[in-house]
């Protein structure tokens, strides 16, 4: 039986996603029935069948009709319709006999010559198959389309035409339109496929348990199945009774050519098993290239960061050198403007004494100067101790400063430490929790919700849903033998210590809906390893790794299930990684000039990993899993948090008393930066002053010429002093820009740096990843060469032994013809051959006694006692292949068994599904024993009456149970197209409605399915959608001989109601 394609109809989501070639094979085409809407409210995508659908008919001379079409079909829905006599049923039953169907089965005659028209020679029927995409039948001769051409004559007899796209003939042979309908899965005589008027109304009507059970067994072709079952066993008990009849050669001529067929199959998976190796070979190429782009990517980041340091460092150089110019100059310029200042101030006071030795030319002014003098050296002696007190605030400021930019960096470190330890705090609080939660549950180290989820798996095994029980977490079925190596372990299996291993992929897809209730949508789940259940342990000598000092990872721990052992050694290859303690011998053995064979890394007790050029630590410092001793776990991690909050407290407690001394330090250095600005202004005052006093001078030594002269030369310091801070001013603002610029530079330049550490980070765990799973990929593919291996050994000892049975066969051939030089078949058992070498024996001794020719009677006896011999042997190895055929039918009976049951099964699911929709209760009793199928359907609500059988039901809801049932046999039946000929004759407006519905529904979410509906109801209430196209069939008149036929569409249905 073909294998289903489809999946449930019930949800839009199964609806089969289209393929962009399918997409544009149809904007090529242009049919008007491709469309992206829906006619349901599904959301199902646009797919389209490729093959094996029907794109028109053409009928000439057939029934009673002289010319039907030619007319297209579209890809999904189809309504045929047009009243009773309009030709309806004469394309469908064109459509069974042009595809090779028998006459019979279609229900409108006996013979072929029946279908062809009264007074008419013959008729000629013309179907067009699509044949497109990757699953086109021979498209290269066939191209996108296959016409078949069928000519009955009115004899009964038919031939056939098989045409490519072009037209050109392609085929005359039967043989060839089996073939394709083989390949397209096309089956006319199947109920399923096909269901006539007749066979309609037949089945609506039928009262009997077994017809319906006939009919799911043709429609599902477990009756073809039963019948080749059959066969073999008649075969099989024929071949019993001939066991004794059959002769050596005919044996060995089988016998090789059972060997030549399995050399055949071997050769054959040798090939496959070459394209699986390149295959793996190409994943592992990739897989080393992706890791060495990773590493590449490390590395470049690496320089680069590298590169910028110096840079970064001698940026932060020159910011310094730059501020301290910068703040230089500011002095400079600074000191000129006090200076222009204080000679401004010395101008006005020179013009003023200037003024005033005018005005007073004649006065005595001895006692003021002796006054002036004395008050000269004590502004003096002020100004040389407020210059002292200046130097030391300024010194006071610097360290200030100074102390204040330690503790600020300082403050920065401390709250980056307590970030850290606030992460590790939180960590090993959650692993505490863990940890104490394991000493009740030890199950519970792996996850919380690991015991709710094995007791899930325990229950569905229970239940049946798993066809072997998973194994895991693997972590827990396995056990230490050296407890210090607890830590290096869980660093080499990391996540596998979670996973679970499954039988096959069903049983993957039931545990994944059971991790679902316990692992909500966007939290990590565990791992889940698909490998057939094996009960003995891989063979790994050949490829582990040896060291006579330490173990492997395998032989480092005991693990009781084979499963385990042989899903751990795929995984992560564990017989080749060497576990070394400590971390300089790890080094010295995995990076000397020749490794230990078969070892390509190893692992450390502090979980550190050591490769043949590179050596990776460990981000754990304990084990999590692993460990033996839960309480002296728990302890050293309580105190391990005690000791981190501790420390946190210490931290905080530090970077409060650092925050403390800034403040105080910066209200200091604010105190001191104010008392040096006002001892500035005192000794600039008391500068200005002792001028002032100098300048003035006894009237009668005061020369006015002089001191106009120093107020001009004054005037000439002031302008050069001016022109000066200009300088100053322009130098100042130069090298603040210079300071700012660096600044840029250097943030810019540990911006970068810190980028390029944030992007190394990731690219670490990709390049773990990458190389873990280059290291699966080289696994896979030296699995791959020991099968190859294997395969080839059996291979060559196949052939080996064909050899010895073709010398053989030539032996015994050679002898024969010595006896008899044509070949003669041997129909005599070995008991028969007894009894002539007895009675030939009796004639020896009759012979002896009248003739005495011993040496003739000897060789006789010698042939005849060869024969039986031989004849003995061939009965013996007869009998060992009748034997084992019998096991084989007896596995595949089991298995057709089985096959029935699961069919029985989806098709009860798929029945009780559709009547629900009318919230109808129905049950479906299938008896393979006695071969019945009763079918009990209640209207309405299930709980009010028992259920009732289909007779006691009116018409439409026997019509309505009915097509739940096609619906149901459709969904787990297999073919490209399915007919369907007035299913709705007995149903009224509301079970048609809602059968329609269903139909609909169906075909929405089987796109690439072809349905073609045969009613005489209008149609018109249909949805609007291009992927229905109504084909109306106009009433006949009188003396017509050709029908028109042509596509109607939604706006002319509506016109003519």
């Amino acid at each position: 039986m073909a294998k289903r394609k489809e999946e449930n109809f019930f949800s839009p989501e199964n609806a089969k996603r289209p393929r962009q070639e399918e997409l544009e094979d149809f904007d090529k085409d242009g049919d008007e029935d491709e469309c992206t809407v829906s006619f349901t409210n599904g959301t199902s995508a646009l797919t389209a069948a490729e093959v094996g659908i029907i794109e028109s008919i053409q009928l000439r001379n057939f029934m009673c009709h002289s010319m039907l079409g030619p007319f297209k079909f579209g890809s999904n829905v189809n309504f045929v319709v047009g009243n009773n006599g309009s030709g309806k049923s004469a394309v469908l039953t064109a459509l069974i006999v042009g595809l090779g169907g028998k006459a019979v089965a279609t229900n409108r005659g006996s013979s072929l010559k029946g279908f062809v028209k009264d007074g008419q020679n013959s008729a000629d029927i013309s179907i067009t198959l699509r044949n497109r995409g990757d699953d086109a039948y021979r498209a290269n001769v066939y191209g996108n389309s296959i016409v078949v051409q069928q000519h009955i004559s009115l004899d009964g007899s038919r031939s056939y035409k098989l045409k490519s796209e072009a037209g050109a003939v392609v085929s005359t042979r039967k043989e060839e339109l089996i073939a394709i309908l083989d390949h397209f899965n096309i089956q006319v005589d199947n109920p399923v496929s096909v269901l006539t008027q007749e066979m309609s109304k037949q089945f609506l009507q039928s009262k009997n348990e077994g017809d319906k059970y006939k009919f799911f067994m043709k429609a599902t072709q477990l009756e073809q199945m039963k019948e080749d079952y059959s066969y073999i066993m008649e075969t099989k008990e024929r071949t019993k009774e001939q066991i004794n009849q059959g002769e050596e050669v005919n044996e060995i001529e089988k016998q090789l050519n059972a060997i030549r067929d399995n050399i055949k199959i071997g050769e054959d998976r040798a090939a496959r098993l070459d394209r699986k190796m390149e295959e793996q070979q190409v994943r592992l190429n990739e897989a080393e290239k992706k890791y060495k782009d990773i590493q590449d990517k490390l590395e470049k980041i690496s320089q680069e960061t590298n590169a910028r340091a110096p840079e970064c460092l001698a940026l932060k150089t020159d910011v310094t050198a730059k501020k301290r110019t910068y703040n230089e100059a500011e002095v400079l310029y600074n000191r000129s403007l006090n200076e222009h200042r204080a000679l401004r101030k010395d101008d006005e006071q020179l013009c003023k004494r200037i003024e005033e030795l005018k005005r007073s030319a004649d006065q005595s002014l001895e006692p003021e100067r002796l006054e002036r003098q004395k008050k000269i050296t004590w502004l003096k002696e002020r100004v040389k101790a407020l210059q002292d007190q200046e130097s030391s605030i300024s010194q006071e400021i610097e360290q200030f400063q100074q102390a204040i930019e330690k503790d600020k960096e300082e403050r920065v470190r401390i709250k980056r430490e307590e970030l850290d330890l606030k992460h590790t705090l939180s960590y090993n609080q959650r692993q505490l929790k863990e940890l104490k939660d394991s000493k009740t549950d030890r199950l519970k180290r792996f996850g919380p919700h690991v015991p709710a989820l094995l007791e899930a798996i325990d229950d569905a095994y229970r239940r049946g849903h798993f066809t072997c029980k998973p194994v895991g977490p693997l972590g827990a079925c396995i056990h230490l033998r050296d407890p210090e190596l607890a830590l290096a372990i869980e660093s080499c299996l990391k996540g596998l210590l979670q996973a679970y291993c499954c039988h096959n992929h069903a049983d993957e897809r039931v545990l994944q809906a059971l991790m679902e209730k316990f692992y909500p949508q966007g939290t990590s789940r565990p791992q889940i390893i698909v490998s057939e259940f094996r009960n003995e342990m891989y063979d790994v000598r050949r490829r582990a790794a040896y060291h006579p000092d330490f173990p492997t990872v395998l032989t480092a721990l005991e693990i009781d299930n084979a499963v385990v052992a042989n899903s751990l050694i795929d995984m992560r290859g564990i017989e080749t990684v060497l576990l070394i303690k400590n971390n300089s011998v790890a080094r010295a053995v995995m990076q000397s000039q020749k490794p230990p064979k078969n070892c390509r890394e190893a692992f450390t007790a502090d979980g550190d990993q050591v490769f043949a050029g590179r050596y990776y630590s460990s981000e754990y410092t304990r084990p999590k899993f692993l460990s033996k001793d839960v309480d002296s776990e728990i302890s050293d991690l309580e105190n391990e948090v005690e000791n981190e909050k501790a420390q946190i407290l210490n931290l905080q407690q530090h970077l409060s008393a650092l925050e403390k001394d800034i403040k105080r330090n910066e209200e200091f250095l604010r105190r001191r930066q104010m008392h040096y600005r006002e001892l500035k202004v005192k000794i600039t005052e008391s500068t200005s002053e002792i001028r002032e006093l100098e300048n003035i001078e006894e009237h009668q030594s005061v020369d006015i010429a002089t001191l106009e002269d120093e107020a001009q030369e004054n005037k000439i310091k002031m302008k050069m002093v001016e022109k000066n801070m200009e300088q100053q001013k322009e130098n100042m603002e130069h090298l603040k820009n210079l300071k700012i610029e660096a600044e840029n530079k250097y943030d810019a330049i540990k911006q970068k740096i810190n980028q390029l550490s944030d992007l190394a980070e990731p690219l670490k765990d990709e390049l773990n990843l990458a190389d873990s799973e280059v290291d699966n990929q080289k696994r896979g593919k030296r699995h791959y060469e020991e099968k190859k291996k294997e395969h080839l050994d059996t291979l060559n000892k196949k052939k080996r032994e064909l050899d010895m049975k073709e010398k053989e066969l030539e032996e015994k051939m050679s002898q024969a013809r010595q006896i008899c030089p044509e070949r003669i078949e041997v129909k005599k058992s070995a008991s028969i051959l007894d009894r002539e070498i007895n009675r030939l024996r009796q004639k020896i001794q009759a012979e002896h006694a009248s003739h005495g020719d011993r040496e003739e009677i000897m060789r006789q006896y010698q042939e005849a006692r060869e024969t039986y011999l031989d004849l003995d042997n061939k009965v013996k190895t007869l009998r060992r292949f009748i034997k084992l055929l019998e096991e084989i039918m007896t596995h595949r009976y089991k298995t057709y068994q089985q096959f029935r049951r699961c069919l029985t099964l989806r098709c009860k699911l798929y029945f009780d599904n559709l009547l629900s929709q009318r919230a109808y209760c129905g049950k479906m009793n299938f008896d393979h024993k006695n071969e019945t199928l009763s079918i009990s359907v209640q209207p309405g609500e299930g709980n009010r009456a028992a259920f009732n059988d289909m007779r006691a039901l009116s018409g439409g809801e026997r019509s309505f149970s009915t097509v739940c049932f096609i619906l149901s046999l459709w969904s787990i039946a297999e073919s490209p197209f399915r007919c369907l000929d007035e299913f709705d004759v007995y149903m009224d407006m509301v079970n048609r409605r809602i059968a329609m519905d269903m139909i609909l529904k169906m075909a929405d979410s089987q796109r690439f399915r072809q349905f073609i509906l045969l009613t005489p109801q209008s149609m018109s209430s249909l949805p609007s959608s291009k992927l229905i196209r109504i084909l109306r069939m106009s009433d006949p008149e009188r003396g017509q001989t050709t029908l028109p036929f042509r596509p109607v569409t939604q706006e002319d249905e509506e016109e003519r109601a």
